[in-house]
C-alpha cells in the first residue's frame, strides 16, 4: 500500500509544476488556481511544501486562504482519531493530510494556512494542537493534547470563542459542566485533568439566516449535544462555516470532507441532532 501511494503521488508532480505558472493575481484566478490543483490526499509531503507558498502569495489574506485550503481538501477520506504524537499511547502521525476526521480537518487546515512547507506546518500543528508547558512550550504529548473542542476554543488564542458576541445573553443558553467528569465522579479520558466552566451556546431557535449573516466570511462551529453533558463533554462535532452559508466538514456519515448548505444539514427533515452551537474565530498563530 505504501508503494502504490507513493506511485499515484508521483505521477501529479508535472500538473503542480505546470499550474504554479497557469494564472496570474486576481480573486477569480486564484479560484480557478484552486480548482485545477490535484486533491492534497494524492500528494507527497515535498508536493504540499511546493505549493504552500502558491497559496501564500495567492491568497494573501489569513482568512481567506483558511477557506481556500478548506475547500480544497473537500473529498479527503474520513478516519477518525487519527492524529496523535508518534509515540505510545497513540502513534499516529502528528500531521496528516490523507484521511480526515472534524477536529484534524479544522486543526491541520489551519497549520497549512499559516505555513510555507510541510515541516512548517507540522510545526504549526503542534503549536495549536498541545497546551503550553510552564515554560510556554507546546510538546506533543497524549496528556497536554487539547482533547475537548469546548476547553480548546474557549482557552486556546488560536481558536477563540465568539458566541456571546454574537446574540444577547439572554437569547442563549449555558451549561455548568467539569469537562473530562462523568456523572459518577470518573474520568472520561485518562488525563488527570478536568476543568470546571461554563458553556455559553446559541439554541436552534436562533440559528437561520438572519444568524448567519451576522457570522465572519470563515468561522468554526462546534456543535453542542446535551445528552453528552453527562460524561464531562459539550460538543460532539466541529466544522467551519463559510461565506455565511456553508459547512465544511469531515462527515462520518458521507466518508469524506464536504461542503453542504449549513442549515439543511443542521435541519434535516427528521430534525435536527444537535441543540445549539457554539461559533469561534480563528487566531494568526503568535511566532
Amino acid at each position: 500500500m505504501k508503494t502504490r501511494w507513493c506511485i499515484l503521488a508521483g505521477a501529479v508532480l508535472i500538473p503542480i509544476l505546470a499550474s504554479l505558472n497557469a494564472c496570474s493575481n486576481g480573486s477569480s484566478d486564484a479560484e480557478s488556481w484552486l480548482v485545477s490543483l490535484p486533491k492534497p490526499w494524492t500528494l507527497t509531503e515535498e508536493q504540499v511544501s511546493q505549493l504552500l507558498p502558491e497559496f501564500q502569495q495567492r491568497f494573501p489574506d489569513l482568512q481567506g486562504r483558511i477557506k481556500a485550503l478548506a475547500k480544497w481538501r473537500v473529498g479527503t477520506p474520513y478516519e477518525i482519531y487519527k492524529l496523535g504524537e508518534e509515540v505510545p499511547p497513540d502513534p499516529d502521525p502528528i500531521f496528516r493530510l490523507d484521511v480526515s476526521d472534524c477536529t484534524g480537518h479544522i486543526l491541520t487546515t489551519l497549520s497549512l494556512a499559516q505555513s510555507r512547507s510541510w515541516q512548517q506546518a507540522r510545526e504549526n500543528m503542534i503549536a495549536i494542537h498541545y497546551k503550553p508547558d510552564t515554560d510556554g512550550r507546546a510538546k506533543p504529548t497524549y496528556k497536554s493534547r487539547w482533547h475537548y473542542t469546548t476547553d480548546r476554543i474557549t482557552a486556546n488564542p488560536a481558536t477563540v470563542d465568539i458566541t456571546r458576541s454574537l446574540l444577547p445573553e439572554d437569547k442563549l443558553l449555558s451549561v455548568d459542566i467539569t469537562l473530562n467528569r462523568k456523572e459518577d465522579g470518573s474520568e472520561f479520558l485518562e488525563l488527570d485533568w478536568s476543568r470546571e466552566m461554563k458553556a455559553w451556546y446559541i439554541p436552534n431557535n436562533m440559528i437561520d439566516r438572519d444568524f448567519l449573516a451576522k457570522l465572519p466570511e470563515v468561522c468554526g462551529v462546534a456543535f453542542v449535544k446535551p445528552s453528552y453533558f453527562k460524561l464531562g463533554i459539550v460538543v460532539g462535532h466541529e466544522g467551519m462555516i463559510i461565506d455565511r452559508k456553508d459547512l465544511i466538514h469531515a462527515s462520518q456519515s458521507e466518508g469524506e470532507t464536504v461542503r453542504v448548505d449549513f442549515l439543511d444539514y443542521y435541519f434535516p427533515e427528521d430534525g435536527p441532532f444537535f441543540d445549539g452551537i457554539m461559533v469561534f474565530r480563528f487566531v494568526p498563530l503568535q511566532k
